[in-house]
């Protein structure tokens, strides 16, 4: 047994039931082609491919390389090496280009246990990529599931009602989200302070910015939301013109606005307005 390393991290899941769930989640097939990000021990790995699917795991850590590649009998450690339908790279995912590994826009599936640290940034980076996946299901903290969700809360309608955020309209913008279960800290090794949550995103694209400028509609976002506690005017500074324009509330927060209304204001706002970079 390998110890997880804390700075990587790393949990390993030890519930096969919640693996079945991640491989229904991701509509997993024979012939599919599969990225998944850090293999750990592999136990996921397994379960995909049994499905059939090609495998391409990409993994950071030296010590888990060396495991792995001993577990699906792959010889000698290589940078990239491949057996059957899998391949294992050893790379970090946040500088790791699908490309130069085959894999085209919407012609494969991310799958993966995340390290919470890198969630935003891996994020960010494969929904804007010029090579992104057709769909993720991707196992991350619970808060932070619930934040992309936003609103409706994931649990139904007698739950608190969740407001909108940058990650959520971020990642809205691209995709489906579906909340798929919660995941409790008991299942994995070594136990985490918090839970977990399957999150499904699907049909990803960049349709949503066909009549409308991608930096310049997350620089307003950004701007929206740069004083949570002020109006949406106070923020923007934009005419209330602007806002009835888009039938938003003249005390409307960043917060209470949906994705089309978003969209709504900034090809109705001036370039000016939108003048900061992106985060997510």
């Amino acid at each position: 047994m390998i110890r997880a390393k804390k700075s990587l991290g790393q949990n390993w899941l030890k519930s096969q039931a919640i693996l079945a769930d991640i491989i229904e989640a991701g509509e997993v097939e024979a012939g599919d082609m599969v990225l998944e990000v850090g293999p750990g021990q592999g136990v996921l790995t397994e379960q995909l491919l049994n499905t059939g699917a090609q495998v391409i795991a990409v993994e950071k850590d030296d010590r888990l390389i060396d495991f792995l590649t001993a577990k699906f009998h792959l010889g000698v450690k290589l940078p990239s090496e491949k057996r059957g339908n899998l391949t294992l790279i050893h790379d970090d995912i946040l500088e790791f280009d699908p490309a130069k590994a085959g894999l085209k826009a919407g012609e494969y599936k991310i799958i993966a246990n995340l390290p919470y640290y890198i969630t935003g940034q891996f994020l960010r980076q494969t929904l804007e990529s010029a090579g992104p996946p057709s769909l993720m299901v991707l196992m991350l903290q619970k808060e932070v599931a619930e934040r992309i969700i936003g609103s409706p809360h994931p649990l139904g309608s007698e739950a608190p009602k969740l407001k909108e955020s940058i990650l959520s309209i971020s990642v809205k913008a691209y995709g489906t989200v579906k909340y798929i279960k919660t995941v409790p800290k008991k299942y994995f090794s070594p136990q985490p302070k918090v839970d977990s949550a399957i999150l499904k995103i699907d049909r990803i694209s960049k349709n949503f910015f066909n009549d409308l400028s991608e930096p310049k509609f997350f620089a307003l976002v950004k701007k929206g939301f740069a004083q949570k506690r002020k109006m949406l005017k106070g923020n923007l500074k934009c005419p209330l013109a602007v806002l009835n324009q888009c039938s938003i509330a003249a005390k409307a927060r960043a917060e209470e606005l949906s994705l089309r209304e978003w969209k709504c204001l900034a090809k109705s706002v001036p370039q000016k307005v939108c003048c900061q970079k992106r985060i997510l």
